[in-house]
């Protein structure tokens, strides 16, 4: 009998009333596909549900939080191998529906979802923070960075305006997020923490303990009274149009893929693009 695959997200619950959930693609840097944020979604539904959990923790395998989506990866199947969470359908239909759709459902639905998870979560993020990656982070609530963290949002780079989740005004303010998105530079963790987009940065090796720590000094409050404290401070930034403008923006996200198609016969813009998305002749 072959090996089983190994799960693509590991949970434990080694420490009182903190749930650990780290993504497990440490040899595609955590790279995101669908399978995996599948997995990763049934993750946060576990902890969710077991009420005993009363914070969260999100991590990676490996040296890197997440190398952000997994372009050249296989498992980009979706609504086949089970249901959607989402209410849009339409996966497979030809033209932009059908990848509308899809990210609708994937890398804006569920990080919404993420986002909106009725208990503290924390990142704790090592390595390598890219794109879809910086997605993740900013859908926790708090986000701890080992010191030889990197975080950048390279895709202008390949054509694109932005990530879908496109939070950048709100992480960075909209000066800095706009230098972040032109130059595609790549920010270590204390320039993050200096643009109070991390909360802390701490030792590589440090990392683990600490975020444990912090995690269980706020399991260790009300419940109730932690639910509702996330809920107020969603609830006040909602109030300023955060939720209504990456609804709005994910449209702009999907008029550059569109126009890549038209230019290049891809979603992206191969000119600059890892070689693995140039076609042959490029």
């Amino acid at each position: 009998m072959p090996d089983a695959a190994p799960p693509l997200v590991l949970y434990d619950q080694d420490v009182p009333g903190v749930a650990r959930i780290r993504l497990n693609r440490p040899e595609q840097r955590n790279a995101q596909d669908f399978p995996l944020l599948y997995a990763l979604n049934d993750a946060f539904d576990r902890a969710i549900a077991d009420e005993t959990v009363r914070c969260i923790i999100l991590g990676g395998e490996g040296r890197d939080f997440s190398a952000g989506h997994d372009l050249k990866g296989a498992g980009m199947a979706l609504g086949r191998d089970r249901p959607a969470t989402g209410q849009w359908g339409g996966f497979d239909e030809p033209g932009a529906h059908g990848w509308y759709a899809s990210e609708q459902e994937i890398y804006l639905g569920l990080t919404k979802r993420w986002r909106n998870l009725a208990k503290p979560t924390i990142a704790a993020v090592r390595g390598n923070c890219l794109g879809a990656g910086l997605a993740l982070a900013w859908a926790c609530d708090l986000i701890v960075a080992a010191d030889d963290a990197r975080f950048a949002d390279p895709v202008v780079t390949f054509g694109m305006m932005g990530i879908e989740w496109f939070a950048h005004p709100w992480e960075l303010g909209p000066r800095k997020a706009k230098e972040h998105l032109f130059t595609s530079d790549s920010w270590d963790a204390q320039e993050a923490w200096r643009l109070g987009m991390v909360n802390h940065v701490v030792a590589v090796d440090a990392l683990d303990g600490f975020v444990l720590d912090m995690a269980s000094r706020i399991a260790a409050k009300p419940a109730f009274a932690l639910k509702l404290a996330k809920e107020a401070v969603n609830r006040c930034v909602d109030t300023g149009q955060q939720a209504t403008a990456i609804d709005s923006v994910f449209a702009l996200h999907h008029l550059c893929h569109q126009h890549n198609q038209l230019l290049f016969g891809q979603l992206m813009d191969p000119t600059n693009a890892p070689s693995f998305l140039r076609k042959p002749d490029r």
